[in-house]
């Protein structure tokens, strides 16, 4: 599978947006900055998997000198969000099956943890925040806005992470709840409209609010296993997102 490679429009709409984010990014040191910027980008589909691109194009587009851009990108490729393609610059890693299977399986498993430690450390205030998340939820499927909606799904699983109150749990998910998000994003128009994932949302909040810690980790892994496996069952479908042999 070649490499895809933007048109000059593109280039304008990427830079704007990049811009933008530059705007928004609250970091100082200029090549944290960079990565930032370039990572949301990813994230956010703004650059596809197998999307190709040159680091004079990105420096360009942020208007930063080289050497922060080029320690960006650096890290990029180690924490492999994008790959050096020798004598041709760069390309978005592609969103692999085999890759995204064992980020579900470490979801599975600790998000299901995550909601039975949070259920012990729980009070009102927590449960109304997750409850006006999944009302917001059921407002942006109403309105077909699916990247809301997959936003407010996003931050229902992380504070619930956040309140298991365990450091090290939450920052394995740290490192690969992002890589997580892209797959969703990029699979959410292919999916069935997740009505059934507000009902499950609700159910897991029911279970922290009775206090039943083992069921509410039951729930959510139940939940993200379902979940998972249509995610997984897209990408194994899609022949755009395949790396090259």
């Amino acid at each position: 599978m070649k490499e895809k490679n933007r048109s000059s429009n593109d280039n304008t709409a990427l830079k704007k947006t990049l811009l933008l984010y530059k705007e928004e990014a609250n970091e100082d040191r200029l090549p944290q900055q960079a990565y930032i910027i370039i990572q949301k980008a990813i994230l956010n589909l703004q650059l596809q998997p197998n999307e190709a691109f040159l680091e004079r194009e990105i420096i360009e587009m942020l208007e930063m000198s080289r050497t922060p851009v080029r320690e960006a990108l650096i890290r990029l490729e180690m924490d492999r969000w994008i790959r050096l393609i020798p004598r041709k610059g760069f390309s978005v890693e592609p969103i692999i099956k085999e890759n995204i299977e064992q980020i579900c399986q470490i979801a599975e498993a600790l998000d299901g943890v995550a909601a039975e430690l949070a259920t012990f450390n729980i009070n009102e205030e927590h449960l109304e925040i997750l409850d006006s998340l999944i009302t917001n939820q059921e407002k942006y499927l109403n309105e077909n806005n699916l990247k809301a909606y997959l936003d407010a799904d996003n931050q229902f699983h992380n504070l619930i992470i956040e309140y298991s109150h365990n450091e090290r749990l939450i920052d394995i998910m740290d490192s690969h709840s992002d890589q997580l998000y892209r797959a969703r994003l990029f699979t959410i128009n292919e999916r069935k409209l997740p009505i059934r994932s507000i009902k499950e949302h609700r159910a897991i909040v029911a279970a922290m609010r009775a206090q039943d810690s083992k069921a509410a980790q039951l729930l959510m892994h139940s939940h993200r296993h379902r979940g998972g496996q249509e995610i997984l069952g897209i990408i194994e479908r899609n022949p755009a997102n395949k790396t090259k042999k």
